[in-house]
């Protein structure tokens, strides 16, 4: 089975924060979670896929590039996107139809924006999601506490299907490149 991790908006200064955005919850262990799934990636022959989100310093600069602290792999592709959705007028469905991927693990941030729309989109698009419930973060709302938002989203994804794909939440330290989705079908 080809598999994919896919590592949304894991930007210098989205996980940083600026002067008028707080850092992401959680930050230190959301980079060391990125860094060990990225280790299993790799260890597993999966591949490893970027998306930079433009509106993230401008476009520009350091604070758009991915979080120094991230071991990028020398074979990751890169792509950039314009919109919440990684799918949206990227060439990422092309490259995981072309790479023939069955399965995509998923992390990064925002939780309720960017993370939420690429498991809902990928499943539309029949591919089986594993999201890395300790592997996302966000910052507070004016409603909902970053720790909620991320909750709500590990629960509300977790099975959610679209007929003959869906989406499961496991942990970091899991296997997560081995899917678990035909234990459920």
């Amino acid at each position: 089975m080809k598999q994919v991790l896919v590592i949304i908006d894991a930007q210098q200064e989205l996980i940083e924060g600026n002067e008028t955005e707080k850092s992401v919850l959680h930050k230190e262990q959301l980079l060391k979670n990125i860094n060990l799934v990225i280790k299993q990636a790799l260890e597993s022959d999966a591949l490893v896929v970027f998306m930079r989100d433009k509106d993230v310093a401008n476009g520009e600069g350091k604070g758009f590039q991915i979080h120094e602290q991230i071991n990028v792999p020398a074979n990751a592709k890169i792509f950039d996107k314009a919109a919440t959705n990684s799918f949206y007028d990227t060439p990422l469905l092309n490259y995981l139809k072309a790479e023939k991927i069955e399965h995509l693990v998923i992390m990064g941030c925002k939780t309720e924006y960017c993370i939420d729309s690429a498991v809902r989109t990928a499943t539309i698009n029949h591919f089986d999601v594993t999201l890395v419930g300790d592997g996302h973060s966000t910052t507070d709302s004016r409603t909902l506490s970053a720790e909620n938002i991320i909750s709500h989203h590990n629960a509300i994804l977790h099975g959610h299907d679209n007929v003959d794909h869906f989406s499961v939440v496991r942990n970091s330290q899991e296997d997560l490149f081995n899917p678990i989705h035909n234990n459920y079908r």
